[in-house]
């Protein structure tokens, strides 16, 4: 989805390209509204789905902007400091309790994208700036999840997040609006497609097994943007890219490895 983006950034805006992959979305996902019915709207947070949408929609615009200015391998792995933001969030707002390890942990992570970014070193770029604003942004969406997973089915939550990001996506592309292409429209299709088959497919993992063997197959995202980068637009991720996103991917683990120790002991 991410080398897609990038391909039709050139042509489409990204707010307008936020919207699509919202809306194409949203309709391959009425089959299971359909088959659940409107219960599956039955809430008593629906202030709450209605912030999490627009910091999502925030957060996945300023994503899809930087797709279009910085490496699609870089961009991949500064994105995996999202979870060490849920992890500072969840003890601020939640409740949550850290120990030393866990807390080395997140200081891990911070290091590694300090290897990433190399300030002081080179310029900060305004696409990676925008890339840790997203993170940050879906921090704060995760831990919203975790709150609202206390009382609200998956279904509901998902369901919600799809029909709010299409209505409040479409604001702002509104104003950037252009008919694209006849050819970019299937390219289109295919970022919502794969955006939502993604997410279906890691919420049937974690059903099916536990977080701690599922994540480390995210880190497979990184060794797949560095190849379509590659073979598509003749990126090369240079060593401080793979070795920062090493080092924040095995820093998020170390969280989801405590997080399941947490679990098992309550």
């Amino acid at each position: 989805m991410h080398t897609l983006i990038r391909q039709v950034s050139a042509d489409v805006d990204p707010f307008q390209i936020a919207f699509l992959r919202n809306f194409f979305g949203l309709v391959i996902f009425i089959p299971f509204i359909v088959r659940s019915g409107l219960v599956v709207f039955r809430t008593s947070n629906f202030p709450l789905h209605c912030g999490r949408a627009l910091l999502n929609v925030c957060a996945m615009m300023a994503f899809f902007t930087a797709l279009s200015t910085i490496d699609v391998a870089k961009a991949t792995a500064l994105n995996f400091t999202a979870p060490i933001y849920t992890a500072i969030l969840s003890v601020l707002f939640l409740g949550e309790r850290f120990r030393l390890r866990r807390w080395g942990a997140i200081g891990l992570g911070f290091v590694g994208m300090l290897v990433i970014l190399r300030p002081g070193i080179i310029e900060v770029d305004r696409g990676s700036i925008l890339v840790l604003s997203s993170a940050i942004l879906w921090g704060i969406v995760m831990m919203l999840i975790k709150f609202l997973g206390r009382t609200e089915s998956s279904l509901t939550i998902t369901a919600y997040m799809n029909v709010l990001m299409s209505v409040l996506s479409l604001v702002p592309a509104l104003f950037v609006w252009t008919n694209p292409p006849l050819e970019i429209w299937g390219i289109l299709l295919a970022i919502g497609l794969t955006g939502t088959a993604a997410q279906l497919g890691l919420a049937e993992s974690l059903k099916r097994a536990e977080a701690t063997f599922v994540l480390p197959f995210e880190f497979l995202r990184l060794i797949w943007a560095a190849l379509l980068g590659f073979l598509m637009f003749s990126e090369v991720p240079d060593v401080y890219t793979w070795l920062g996103g090493g080092v924040i991917f095995a820093s998020t683990l170390y969280l989801a490895y405590r997080e399941r120790l947490k679990s098992a002991e309550t």
